[in-house]
């Protein structure tokens, strides 16, 4: 099994992540991105990691304060350098495609193709994950998302973040969307702040 991810909108001012699951906080960020204002961003988004779809759903059904939730296959790629250590707190970018494309097949697999290796040649990245729908079971008491796609690329410093999303690296990212195959719904770009809660 692929390594699981679960995106959780919540209402709380703390979250105390389940016991086993690798944790992230993100909150916004103030990086403006030079091409796209898409608004404000969610107050709070946790997200966790998870070895098996089981232990996945077991963790949604005692989460507390949760709103929505959105259960995902993750796909790493490798990027030029890499954190040695992941620090306590970076920047990261958040991106969620809510579709639905006219082939959902179609449109994932030019986007996992084509786009990530653009990803990768941001300067100062450190980070690269796509996330794929996945057929889960919700909890009843939270209200079940599902997009497209999402992704999240990752940095040292706000700096960093921003200096990336006004390079000629950005530039060809934003030329490649154009050639994605037809698809409707609405695309977010935020700058998050991310605190990792447990590594």
């Amino acid at each position: 099994m692929p390594l699981v991810t679960l995106f959780l909108s919540f209402t709380g001012e703390r979250f105390a992540p389940p016991p086993g699951a690798r944790a992230l906080f993100h909150a916004p960020g103030e990086v403006r991105d030079p091409f796209l204002d898409d608004g404000k961003a969610p107050a709070r988004v946790a997200q966790l990691y998870f070895d098996s779809l089981a232990a996945l759903e077991a963790a949604a059904r005692e989460v507390g304060d949760a709103v929505d939730a959105e259960a995902m296959t993750v796909h790493r790629f490798a990027v030029p350098e890499p954190w040695r250590r992941i620090p306590a707190r970076y920047c990261t970018y958040l991106v969620a495609y809510e579709g639905p494309a006219e082939d959902e097949a179609a449109w994932l697999a030019y986007y996992l193709e084509h786009h990530p290796p653009l990803m990768a040649r941001l300067p100062g990245i450190r980070e690269l994950e796509i996330y794929t729908p996945l057929e889960w079971r919700c909890p009843p008491a939270l209200e079940r998302a599902r997009h497209l796609q999402r992704n999240k690329v990752a940095f040292d410093t706000a700096s960093a973040l921003g200096a990336a999303l006004d390079s000629p690296v950005r530039r060809e990212m934003r030329d490649d969307f154009a050639r994605f195959p037809p698809y409707r719904g609405r695309v977010t770009h935020y700058a998050m702040t991310t605190d990792v809660l447990r590594p």
